[in-house]
């Protein structure tokens, strides 16, 4: 049984706007029936939660902002419907959810892995802003409590979500301020390869992506889902790994924190698939070393890119006033291939998924990928007056969400690596444990986030069950791998000023 709480069911209106907005050609695509995607968010607790004060702080912080204090509506004029943003006043308390949970059930991290796949199963209530906060005060193997934060899609994407959640957390060692976050540097693509290696670049990118819409596809190998597999149930699992061991990979190898979870992942499917391809043999010292993997792999991840200027948390004020790095979707994504192969030096992987990504960093891929479907929405559903604008609006939309599903459903899993804080934070003063996002209603069978927080780093997957039904054995090579690639470093005697001499070809 699940029960809403909150302190006398007082009501905070939203103050920030006063008018009706239409939705952004991006939230069209991610509220397309074929494309309905959520993100949801894990925050472990070190202490339990008291909903009363977490419900006192959403109510002055979370719903000032303009699209947690909008429900999206239909409206009918003179051209048909239209999907708009519609201010309305937010009853908090309607929006955070406390179960009544058995403190003596046997398994309380799997009652929240349960609870969790079951809640995304569940179609978001149109009557209210599209967000809720599901308070579960249980004891788990690496929290005293968690917060599960579940918010469509179409308000925002991952960036814009974390900055404004971690413009709602203070620092645990100061309550007055804001968490610390690196931001990164960002290389000029022309100045590095020249205006003509950048346009070369950028079409050969450009016509594999259009290859992928019509024909292109990865090799269906067991981690790659069917057709229908986002509307399938989702598990979302997580593991929280040494974030110093991957600098210490990162420095010894001269590469970025990026390239190391590029190589890991590489690394890691490699060993799951090889695994998975002799499950019909039978299980001795032999089968594990032996080579199991297809000759030839496509596989094929959409890592997605920040396409904003810059990075870092902005004041929650700002991001309300439309601050100059943006609120919304503002995110590309690019097609990057792994090389699935056994490797007998595991930094190998590192080499061979910078090589990869380094080519990527001198392409305008992602922001042609954004752009295509922006503009075109733009131009097409603004500009043609002398057809129905809303006719032309959803056919755009089903057009632009029809290409984003073939692209995802022609390649195998989704990548993203998100900065978070450099020291401990709390959440309406709650420290915090860990944060676990990911996202789910997309076409792939396995997305892969990657997540800092302190001194540490999250892995969290979302996989449908029917097509890895063993996702912590995932987990285990993903962590294997990166040991494996310590110990490289260790043995080898690596360290920052030797790094120029392991060149990275």
């Amino acid at each position: 049984m699940r029960v809403e709480v909150g302190r006398g069911g007082a009501k905070a209106a939203a103050t920030t706007t006063t008018c009706e907005e239409p939705l952004s050609p991006t939230a069209r695509v991610f509220h397309d029936p074929s494309f309905n995607c959520h993100i949801i968010a894990k925050m472990g607790c070190k202490t339990s939660i008291d909903p009363a004060v977490v419900i006192d702080g959403l109510k002055h912080t979370l719903i000032k902002h303009p699209r947690f204090s909008s429900k999206l509506v239909v409206v009918n004029d003179h051209n048909g419907q239209k999907k708009r943003w519609v201010p309305t006043t937010v009853n908090v308390e309607d929006h955070v959810i406390v179960p009544e949970l058995d403190l003596k059930m046997n398994s309380p991290d799997q009652f929240v892995e349960d609870y969790i796949s079951h809640i995304t199963t569940i179609p978001m209530d149109l009557s209210k802003p599209l967000w809720e906060v599901h308070i579960l005060n249980v004891k788990t193997s690496d929290a005293e409590a968690l917060g599960v934060l579940k918010i469509h899609h179409a308000i925002g994407d991952g960036v814009s979500l974390m900055s404004l959640l971690l413009a709602c957390t203070r620092k645990t060692s100061d309550p007055e301020s804001l968490p610390t976050v690196p931001g990164s540097k960002r290389k000029d693509s022309v100045a590095s390869t020249g205006f003509c290696g950048l346009v070369f670049n950028t079409l050969v990118d450009m016509m594999l992506v259009v290859a992928t819409i019509l024909f292109f596809r990865d090799t269906n190998t067991p981690i790659k889902g069917a057709p229908g597999v986002e509307l399938k149930p989702k598990r979302f699992i997580h593991r929280t790994v040494s974030l110093d061991d991957i600098k210490l990979v990162k420095n010894a190898t001269n590469t970025t924190i990026n390239d190391v979870l590029l190589g890991v992942t590489e690394a890691g499917l490699s060993l799951y698939l090889n695994r998975r391809y002799s499950e019909n043999e039978k299980d001795d010292e032999g089968t594990k070393n032996r080579i199991n993997l297809l000759e030839s792999i496509c596989l094929r991840s959409t890592l997605l890119v920040n396409i904003r200027p810059g990075t870092g948390i902005q004041a929650l004020a700002d991001m309300m006033e439309e601050s100059k790095y943006g609120w919304g979707n503002r995110i590309g994504y690019i097609l990057l291939p792994f090389n699935i192969a056994l490797h007998d030096d595991p930094l190998e992987y590192i080499r061979s998924t910078k090589r990869t990504i380094d080519r990527k960093k001198f392409s305008l891929e992602a922001i042609f990928i954004h752009l295509a479907g922006t503009l075109t929405a733009k131009l097409l559903g603004a500009k043609l007056h002398f057809l129905k604008m809303n006719e032309v609006c959803t056919f755009v939309t089903q057009a632009a969400a029809t290409i984003a599903h073939k692209i995802l459903s022609n390649t195998t899993l989704s990548f993203s690596n998100v900065v978070g804080p450099v020291e401990e934070i709390s959440f309406y003063g709650h420290p915090m444990a860990y944060l676990a996002p990911s996202v789910y209603g997309h076409p792939h069978a396995l997305t892969m986030h990657f997540q800092s927080y302190t001194d540490k780093m999250t892995i969290v997957l979302a996989v449908d069950p029917e097509v890895i039904p063993d996702p912590y054995g995932l987990l285990d090579d993903l962590e294997e791998s990166l040991a494996a690639m310590k110990d490289a470093v260790v043995q080898r005697g690596l360290n920052e000023k030797e790094a120029v001499k392991e060149k990275i070809s």
